[in-house]
């Protein structure tokens, strides 16, 4: 069946077999400079679901831009059917500064559904909520650890939705958590619209992590696989093993300030009392250790080299749920 009906965003209208790079300027730099955010639209002739791969809604969250560049390069957002939405950089503003903030000061992840007449943020989260998101069935949003944390590739997701859940299995990034939606942030709005939206996470800030991308682009392949989307000529790779669940988690917090070495625990199951990182004083007075406090997955890590006392350094997993 053919989709006869054009898909219009920001007054543009995309037709059925056709491919369209639309810019969305919300405002202009303080120096009158235009500052254009590209949607990359490719559409099948064939009739099918809409689907988002979105990234870079904290400008200095690189390793998510990567993926979804990734998506276009190696031509995966050619749909067999349907619509495939690319938006590789959602906070230009942030990722031009390398921040993860609009410049307004505001978190772009916290304002949602946004406002039209509001702030800078506010009015982007407006846009972002009535001009795409009401086209969108389902949705995958890319993100990194903040702050010099290291996220091992996870997919993140509300709990007690069963068609999420399908998702997060044919996904299959190494972990999968359940999270709530939190108020104000992109994945909540969506919601709210119906959008089947899953968040991964994956890397740190300013950084590319080559196996993260990695995890990040065979995800959607075996997701548009799913939905009958993907171009056969694109080979998937079949995962090792299925994700693992976690359902509860807590941070290791450092017991003090110093120069934190890691011993790379990132990914793997630990046991209780496993060295993680030792923290040493940069004097040569001490060292202490950081042992698991029970066994589980460590999810993330600290990477920062120097550490103050109560830090978040290590999210260990503690219940896992299958």
């Amino acid at each position: 069946m053919k989709n006869i009906k054009p898909i219009v965003i920001l007054g543009e209208s995309i037709l059925p077999g056709e491919s369209k790079t639309i810019d969305m300027e919300i405002a202009k730099l303080h120096n009158t400079a235009e500052l254009k955010i590209p949607i990359i639209v490719r559409r099948s002739k064939i009739d099918g679901p809409v689907v988002l791969f979105s990234a870079g809604i904290h400008g200095d969250e690189i390793n998510g831009v990567e993926i979804v560049r990734q998506l276009i390069t190696k031509k995966i957002n050619r749909p067999k059917k349907g619509t495939i939405i690319c938006i590789p950089i959602i906070n230009m503003f942030g990722f031009l500064n390398k921040s993860r903030k609009f410049p307004d000061g505001r978190d772009l992840n916290r304002v949602f559904p946004g406002s039209k007449s509001g702030s800078l943020a506010s009015r982007f989260a407006y846009h972002m909520l009535t001009e795409i998101m009401p086209l969108v069935d389902y949705a995958v949003d890319f993100h990194a650890g903040g702050a010099s944390r290291f996220n091992a590739p996870q997919i993140r997701l509300a709990p007690n939705n069963p068609e999420l859940k399908t998702l997060a299995d044919v996904f299959n990034a190494p972990f999968t958590l359940y999270s709530k939606n939190i108020a104000g942030s992109f994945r909540n709005s969506s919601h709210k619209l119906n959008v089947q939206m899953l968040l991964f996470e994956g890397g740190k800030s300013l950084d590319i992590d080559e196996s993260v991308s990695d995890a990040g682009v065979q995800g959607v392949k075996r997701i548009l696989r799913h939905l009958d989307m993907l171009d056969p000529k694109i080979s998937v790779e079949e995962p090792e093993s299925e994700t693992i669940y976690i359902e509860k988690s807590a941070w290791i917090r450092a017991q003090c300030s110093g120069m934190l070495h890691d011993n790379g625990c990132i990914g793997r199951y630990v046991q209780k009392g496993t060295l993680l990182a030792i923290i040493t004083d940069p004097f040569g007075e001490f060292e202490r250790k950081v042992n698991a406090p029970n066994d589980g997955y460590i999810i993330n890590a600290n990477l920062s080299p120097i550490v103050y006392q109560g830090d978040a350094v290590y999210h260990i997993s503690k219940t896992l749920k299958t």
